[in-house]
């Protein structure tokens, strides 16, 4: 519908499973905000490439159920690794968190299917969202475009 778009994974969501993975590693101990705090950085600066890197090498002396969790998170972020531009997004402005957007949503989409007496099936309330969400995005000729 809106044509090509660039996918980020949300900076947020990615420093999840980063702590996640911190936890297992080293409890909850100033180490693992320190790693954590290292990892953010070299994932935002870096990319995919910084962390396996890392990563790689923090495996050797672990326990299996810690190599476990280090190659999750990798399995995690190679699975996301288009998604993960963050130096370069940075860089030319943009956001890499959601909240923009779960904001509108909440707020534009939201109020339309909350007005008073409104009655929405969910087929019906995911068409009105996709049609604001078009049309608060400027996109409506671009949609209308690829929809026809």
């Amino acid at each position: 519908m809106f044509g090509e778009t660039e996918e980020c994974l949300d900076i947020y969501h990615a420093a999840e499973h980063i702590s996640d993975c911190g936890k297992i590693l080293f409890g909850e101990t100033q180490s693992k905000t320190e790693w954590f705090e290292r990892m953010r950085n070299v994932l935002l600066s870096e990319g995919l490439g910084g962390l396996e890197r890392e990563l790689s090498s923090l495996k050797v002396g672990l326990k299996e159920s810690q190599v476990k969790s280090v190659d999750s998170l990798l399995d995690y972020f190679r699975g996301n690794a288009g998604r993960l531009d963050y130096c370069g997004r940075l860089s030319a402005g943009r956001v890499i968190g959601s909240g923009l957007i779960e904001g509108a949503c909440k707020n534009l989409v939201g109020r339309r299917l909350k007005q008073t007496g409104a009655c929405w099936r969910v087929e019906r309330a995911n068409r009105i969202a996709c049609v604001c969400g078009v049309l608060y995005s400027h996109q409506w000729e671009n949609a209308w475009k690829n929809n026809n």
